[in-house]
């Protein structure tokens, strides 16, 4: 397992597992990356919370066990952000690159979204208990703005092995949410603005 420098700055927090508990902790993220310098309106904090958004959103629809709680970790490391949601169900892991997109679906779209935005993610069991843990990095330069990433991949796109779009041109979390049909600043999940 890779080892990662060590936390300058770290928050950590339990959420039952309901849609509740989801948009809390997306609120939550979000509030202590503006205490961080990283107010709510910059590409750090609206890439952060969309990510953060989209990983809790799955571990309550796919990760819930009944009784259970979900656990939500984020640090700040050499201007580098890792945001871990860990859950309890281990048997269901997403796929190391995200499945190709239902045009016709409403869901799905969770973890194209989080490829395009972060710089990596992937999914490693919990050590000591059953479940899983699913993260993402971003890094961000000294300036507060994030690599930019290429916009979410669309049914058409070509898309590497990797899950990354393979056209160019930067979006920031704001454009892909306006590609995507959402208002800048508002998120969904389940048909719910969170």
């Amino acid at each position: 397992m890779p080892q990662h420098p060590a936390p300058e700055r770290e928050f950590t927090m339990r959420f039952t597992s309901t849609p509740r508990g989801a948009r809390l902790a997306r609120r939550l993220v979000s509030h202590r990356l503006n205490d961080w310098g990283h107010p709510y309106t910059t590409p750090a904090n609206e890439t952060l919370t969309l990510i953060t958004a989209e990983l809790t959103a799955n571990a309550v629809r796919h990760g819930h066990v009944p009784g259970r709680d979900f656990h939500v970790q984020l640090t700040l490391a050499e201007d580098t952000f890792r945001i871990e949601v860990t859950d309890t169900r281990a048997e269901k892991r997403p796929p190391a690159s995200p499945p190709a997109i239902d045009s016709v679906s409403e869901s799905g779209r969770g973890l194209h979204l989080v490829a395009a935005l972060a710089d990596d993610w992937g999914v490693t069991p919990r050590p000591a208990a059953p479940g899983k843990t699913v993260w993402a990095v971003l890094r961000v330069p000294t300036g507060g703005h994030p690599h930019t990433h290429p916009a979410a991949p669309h049914p058409t796109d070509s898309v590497s092995a990797h899950g990354h779009n393979t056209e160019s041109g930067p979006a920031t979390s704001s454009q892909l949410r306006d590609g995507l049909g959402l208002r800048p600043g508002a998120a969904s999940c389940g048909g719910r603005r969170l």
